[in-house]
């Protein structure tokens, strides 16, 4: 039929459902949200590899053709707002720009340096909405004021922006120590046009910024979940989008049957319902026809909303790290034997945010 259709049953289902407040998916007053992309496997047919060619090398291609899918996500919810795919040879800031649109003066958008041009941050910025985005190693901004809570205000965009753009600058370093004793630090440099200290505190947007995780897990369950680390299979242009189309509709209709779940139950937060049993619930619902015209009163929660209320995830979930592994041999990951641990395990985390005052450089610790 085209993928027509099911573009527009996406576009319909799309968009934020944490109410107001709802824990984990606002800060302050604003709705988090998350962009990043990920990569599909499409089939290694002619009729597709003109439009989704594989990586090449000096001599060689290699690997299945690749997709690229990038999300707007809800945070806490893990809602997909929009969404937007095509050839992985374009970047994903082309793509990330076909998203402003979704953006609104009510949200705060959490990215990674991928994410952190000139003009894409001033586009952001024009939407109304804010952001909390990592810099690139590249950009070292000149402070032009410097705030009390070690922050400093800078300037940028020269020869990019007709008008240069002002924003906020976070620098600090994390210390993640794990339970076998091994330490690793990392810089960070975030930039964020909330200028004012006093009301978005340094530290706060430093312990904030992980949020944009919340993205990971949502390309987690439709590529691990849903699709089971499978190529997509169709092999038409026009039947590949409507399969992309499928797959996130599907995905935010089961995203929105759980939070139709919590409806009566405002104490749970959504990061207790497990999409895993979701889909198993859905699944089941569809294959075996039990549920869909219950026997009793129908509520809000239905079939696949009680099984995801009668698996809940623990509440306080362990915090554990683990080494990225290869899944595959075309995988951009290089092996880390020796490099990482090997097993989960618990973490600490320890943020010192630089403090400039004065042209002295002092810390303060959290």
């Amino acid at each position: 039929m085209g993928a027509a259709p099911l573009r527009r049953l996406f576009e319909t289902l799309a968009g934020p459902v944490a109410r107001p407040g709802q824990a984990g998916s606002f800060y302050r007053g604003l709705r988090t949200v998350a962009v990043d992309g990920t990569l599909l496997h499409t089939p290694d047919d002619e009729t597709l590899t003109w439009r989704y060619p594989k990586r090449a090398g000096e001599s060689l291609e290699f690997g299945y053709p690749l997709l690229r899918l990038l999300a707007l996500v809800e945070c806490g919810t893990r809602a997909l707002i929009a969404a937007a795919f095509g050839p992985e040879s374009e970047g994903e800031l082309p793509y990330a720009k076909r998203l402003l649109a979704a953006l609104d003066e009510t949200m705060l958008l959490l990215a990674d340096a991928a994410f952190d041009g000139n003009e894409f941050l001033d586009a952001v910025q024009q939407s109304g909405a804010r952001f909390l985005v990592r810099s690139g190693a590249r950009r070292v901004p000149t402070p032009a004021e410097h705030l009390g809570d070690g922050s400093y205000i800078a300037r940028i965009g020269y020869g990019v922006l007709r008008v240069l753009l002002p924003v906020r600058v976070i620098e600090a370093t994390l210390t993640v120590t794990l339970a076998d004793g091994t330490v690793r630090t990392e810089q960070w440099r975030l930039i964020t046009n909330l200028l004012d200290p006093v009301r978005f505190p340094a530290a706060e947007l430093v312990d904030l910024y992980h949020r944009r995780w919340q993205a990971e897990t949502t390309y987690f369950s439709i590529k691990a979940t849903m699709l089971d680390g499978r190529v997509l299979r169709s092999r038409s242009i026009d039947g590949l989008d409507q399969e992309v189309y499928a797959l996130l509709t599907a995905y935010q209709a089961l995203i929105r049957a759980g939070d139709d779940a919590l409806t009566g139950r405002p104490e749970v937060p959504m990061e207790r319902i497990s999409f895993t049993v979701l889909l198993a619930a859905a699944t089941d619902t569809v294959t075996a026809g039990h549920g869909i015209f219950p026997d009793t009163l129908i509520d809000l929660a239905g079939a696949i909303g009680h099984a995801a209320l009668s698996d809940l995830l623990p509440a306080h979930r362990r915090q554990r790290v683990k080494a990225r592994t290869r899944k595959n041999p075309t995988s951009k990951y290089g092996p880390n034997a020796g490099q990482h641990p090997q097993k989960a395990q618990n973490y600490t985390v320890h943020t010192t945010v630089a403090f400039f005052a004065h042209g002295l450089n002092s810390r303060s610790r959290r």
